[in-house]
């Protein structure tokens, strides 16, 4: 009978647990590189991510080969091959929790920060990032805008291109996370 009851109680912790741990059912990652002789922009809309509404932790992962809207196919497949290593590091990441601590199951907006580590071509690196989470009837919305220092993460830009890579890429995100069962 105990086992029983130990079993049951585990069960249904894990039943609670899976109900505050939404998914990112929508999304919009984009970046642009703005330097003196060419502007790079590209979005991508296969981000996958988990938000815990308990501990306001997160974990997004974006599939580096899924961005799109170069100006040329050259300008994609140097990203992917030279810049970002696609073969080699396929997705960024950013893990970390929302700092402020905010109810996310009380609607309303709120302007928090993010602090966790951005894994970019396998190069981790600390950020806090402000966000504003919209909490509606139909999900929590995240959006922010932030810049990237690519020598932060490894990538090179050799001196032949530098006029046309920026040092440092304005990103964009726009998230929108619905209740979701947990991972197993």
């Amino acid at each position: 009978m105990r086992t029983i009851l130990l079993l049951f109680l585990m069960l249904g912790s894990q039943l609670v647990h899976a109900q505050e741990r939404w998914r990112v059912s929508r999304s919009q990652v984009a970046f642009v590189s703005d330097a003196p002789m060419e502007r790079i922009e590209a979005q991508n809309t296969r981000t996958s991510g988990i938000l815990e509404l308990g501990t306001r932790s997160f974990a997004i992962q974006i599939p580096m080969k899924e961005f799109e809207g170069f100006n040329a196919p050259l300008q994609r497949e140097h990203f992917n091959e030279n810049y970002m290593a696609t073969a080699t590091y396929p997705n960024a990441t950013f893990t970390g929790r929302i700092i402020e601590s905010v109810d996310l199951t009380v609607p309303g907006t709120y302007a928090v920060r993010a602090k966790g580590k951005l894994t970019i071509r396998g190069v981790e690196h600390e950020r806090i990032i402000p966000c504003k989470l919209v909490v509606a009837a139909d999900g929590i919305r995240v959006t922010s805008a932030f810049d990237i220092a690519v020598d932060e993460h490894g990538i090179r830009v050799p001196r032949v291109v530098q006029q046309k890579i920026a040092a440092v890429v304005a990103a964009k995100i726009d998230l929108l996370f619905e209740p979701g069962s947990a991972a197993p």
